[in-house]
C-alpha cells in the first residue's frame, strides 16, 4: 500500500514539475528565424507580351542560384544577398501559431536550352520576326542571351502568412528534460504575394531589374525543430508551393509584361529564438 502512495506520489510531483517548464506550455509566446534556403522549380510556360510582340516560351526549365555556406548569411550589410528566409510567429495556443515571413528565393531561367516558342514577334524586332505556330514545332536557342535573359534574384520574393502546429514529440527519444532539449514537429500552410525583383533583357532591348508586385503564390510545409536551453532552436523544413505571377515587368516600358506560373519545392534550414511576451 505504501509503495503504490509512493509511486503516486512520485508520478504527482513529476507532473506539477513538467507543467513548470517553459517548455510544456507556447501559448502567449513569440518567436523570430532567420535562415537559408535551396530550392527546384518545375518547368514554365512564359508569355510575354508588348507592342508588335506577343508570344510565349514553352517548358522553360529554371534553377535557383545558391551561395553556399558564406558569412553574408549572418553580414548586416549583404544579409539579403543569399537564399534567405525570415519569420516571426505568435503561439495563439499550446499547439497553434500565425507568423509572418519573407522566403528570399532566387530563380534563374537557365541560359543553356533550346525553348519552343509559339505566336508572333513583329517586324521591330527583325532578327526574331515571324509566326511561330506551337503546332509546327518552332524553337528558339536563347544560349546567346540575344532573345532573353530573364530571372527573378533579388529576388523571387514570397511575402507570406502561414498558420502552424506544433508537437512536442521528445517522448519518442526518452528525452525528460525538455528545458534543456525539446524535438518538435511542425506542419503548416500559408499564402501570401509575390514580389520580385526581375531581371531581364528582352529581345534586344534595354536589360530592366526593378521590384513589382506580379502575383500570388500558396504553400504548404512539414518540419522538425529542436530546442535548446528553452529559448534557441534549429529548424528544419521542407515546403513545397504553387506561385502564378500574371503581371512581371520585364522593360522599362510598362506596355512590356510576362506571366508565369510554377510549382516550387524548398529545404529550409534556420536559426532562431522563442520567449515568452
Amino acid at each position: 500500500m505504501s509503495i503504490c502512495v509512493l509511486m503516486q506520489t512520485i508520478t504527482a510531483q513529476e507532473k506539477i514539475l513538467n507543467r513548470d517548464k517553459f517548455t510544456a506550455h507556447n501559448k502567449g509566446k513569440m518567436y523570430i528565424y532567420w535562415g537559408g534556403n535551396r530550392e527546384n522549380f518545375s518547368t514554365s510556360d512564359i508569355h510575354f507580351k508588348g507592342p508588335d510582340y506577343d508570344f510565349t516560351l514553352y517548358d522553360v526549365h529554371a534553377s535557383d542560384k545558391p551561395k553556399g555556406w558564406h558569412i553574408d548569411y549572418i553580414n548586416p550589410g549583404r544579409m539579403t544577398i543569399p537564399q534567405t528566409n525570415f519569420r516571426i510567429g505568435y503561439f495563439i495556443n499550446d499547439h497553434y501559431n500565425i507568423s509572418l515571413g519573407l522566403d528570399h528565393m532566387k530563380y534563374v531561367m537557365d541560359q543553356n536550352q533550346v525553348a519552343t516558342i509559339g505566336g508572333v514577334v513583329g517586324a521591330s524586332y527583325p532578327q526574331y520576326a515571324g509566326t511561330y505556330l506551337q503546332s509546327g514545332n518552332h524553337t528558339i536557342d536563347l544560349t546567346d542571351e540575344g532573345f532573353l535573359t530573364f530571372e527573378h534574384t533579388d529576388g523571387l520574393n514570397y511575402v507570406n502568412t502561414e498558420i502552424c502546429r506544433v508537437d512536442d514529440i521528445s517522448k519518442l527519444f526518452k528525452i525528460k528534460n525538455t528545458d534543456k532539449f525539446q524535438v518538435n514537429i511542425t506542419e503548416g500552410i500559408g499564402g501570401g504575394l509575390l514580389y520580385p525583383k526581375t531581371n531581364s533583357k528582352l529581345l534586344g532591348k534595354e536589360r530592366h531589374d526593378d521590384f513589382h508586385v506580379s502575383g500570388f503564390g500558396v504553400s504548404a510545409k512539414v518540419g522538425l525543430n529542436f530546442t535548446f536551453f528553452k529559448y534557441f532552436f534549429i529548424q528544419t523544413e521542407l515546403k513545397s508551393g504553387y506561385i502564378n505571377m500574371s503581371d512581371i515587368r520585364t522593360t522599362f516600358d510598362p506596355a512590356d509584361s510576362a506571366s508565369q506560373h510554377f510549382l516550387f519545392f524548398q529545404r529550409i534550414v534556420a536559426f532562431g529564438g522563442i520567449f515568452k511576451l
